[in-house]
């Protein structure tokens, strides 16, 4: 009972003065992200090997990779919990990101290739190509790559967003439109002359900014980038869902002719939120890449944008740390699944699907604010029935002595 009193007096004075006032979810969140922060590297690099305690490097790079699947589904979230667009094409967005940060992790190999090219990637090389094309110029420096990570998913959602609101189109069209977008991309990378290394894509990477791919600092690292990152995401999404943006946002999801006819620009507001879910989306994208070291065009695949929104409906729509519980359940369900059970695997996984839809139609949140809120009212009518009786005792009294 005290450690409750506690931690709830820890948490409103942390979050008393912020947006993450009334957001018990998000508060939870932020604390535990940040003890994953400190603790996860401390028994890494701290603890010794052998120990109990001791965090193999391999789930440093595991948990980070889960981290940016989070990141990913949150973007979604964004968009389809918040707004009402089920997009199923966010994959692309992720995969652009990635792919900038692999082109800048291939210009970081310089001589140390298979061929010994000082500037050419070796699948360039190999396809004898003579020249560097001039969408690879930039790519050797970090703060060009970073930027491209954000502008490229970014100027994508424009180009899309802009013609398909403008056209107001919506619904299950949308979303087959954002399916047949990721789906063209997938089947332009696998080209070996666009110049992103075609079907096997881009990989055998060194390092980046100078440290080694392979160091468990660099690893490390990586993963407190992830952290960060998902902290940065979940903040800067509950600031806008919080706003007036987010309120005309839900406005638009709930009844989108109504907040037409009042006057609203619609098409701007679904614009910048898309936009901004992309640029989200293409980092999460930037940070798996070195991770997990490679990104071919399989990224693109719509399976993997239909897969997000399976993450975001089992976790919680239209709460942003629902997709965040989701995209980590799932994925380490995945994983359990493949090693314990790895000739059923898929079938266990599209078990735990249907059963989850089934019996969790509000997803993981859903049930656990339902189970609060049914003790709440049970609390409260257990309340009101003692006062009805002891009013009613009262009144027996004072008819008796009267």
């Amino acid at each position: 009972m005290l450690q409750k009193l506690f931690a709830n007096s820890m948490l409103n004075k942390l979050f008393a003065n912020s947006m993450l006032k009334t957001d018990r979810g998000g508060q939870l969140l932020m604390l535990l992200l940040t003890t994953l922060l400190i603790l996860v590297p401390a028994l890494n690099l701290l603890v010794p090997q052998g120990h109990f305690l001791h965090i193999e490097t391999y789930t440093i790079s595991l948990l980070g990779k889960y981290l940016t699947y989070a990141l990913l589904a949150m973007s979604v979230d964004l968009v389809w919990g918040y707004l009402g667009i089920l997009t199923l094409g966010h994959g692309a967005f992720f995969a652009l990101g990635g792919y900038a940060m692999g082109m800048y992790l291939m210009r970081q190999i310089g001589d140390r290739g298979v061929y010994g090219h000082p500037e050419l990637p070796d699948f360039m090389v190999f396809l004898d190509w003579q020249e560097l094309p001039w969408f690879w110029q930039g790519f050797d420096m970090f703060w060009f790559a970073c930027l491209m990570v954000v502008l490229v998913p970014a100027a994508l959602a424009l180009v899309f967003g802009f013609l398909s609101f403008r056209a107001r189109v919506s619904g299950v069209y949308l979303s087959i439109m954002t399916q047949a977008l990721t789906f063209a991309l997938m089947l332009a990378f696998f080209r070996n002359e666009m110049g992103f290394g075609g079907n096997n894509g881009l990989t055998d990477f060194k390092d980046i900014l100078g440290f080694s791919l392979q160091a468990d600092t660099t690893k490390v690292g990586l993963f407190m980038a992830s952290v960060i990152a998902l902290i940065l995401g979940y903040l800067t999404c509950r600031k806008v869902v919080s706003s007036r943006l987010g309120n005309v946002a839900v406005a638009i999801r709930d009844s989108e002719t109504r907040v037409r006819f009042i006057g609203y620009n619609v098409a701007n507001f679904k614009l910048g939120i898309f936009i901004l879910s992309a640029m989200i989306a293409g980092i999460a994208g930037a940070l798996y890449v070195p991770q997990v070291g490679i990104i071919n065009p399989g990224e693109f695949s719509p399976l993997n944008s239909i897969e997000i929104v399976v993450w975001v409906a089992l976790g919680g729509r239209a709460t942003l740390f629902g997709a965040i519980i989701g995209a980590l359940l799932i994925n380490y369900a995945k994983s359990w699944f493949t090693i314990e059970l790895p000739e059923v695997w898929l079938f266990a996984l599209g078990s735990l699907f249907v059963l989850a839809t089934l019996f969790l139609p509000k997803g993981v949140t859903g049930w656990f604010t339902d189970l609060s809120s049914n003790k709440k009212s049970n609390g409260n009518s257990n309340l009101s029935t003692d006062l009805n009786s002891n009013i009613n005792s009262s009144v027996a009294t004072k008819e008796d002595a009267s």
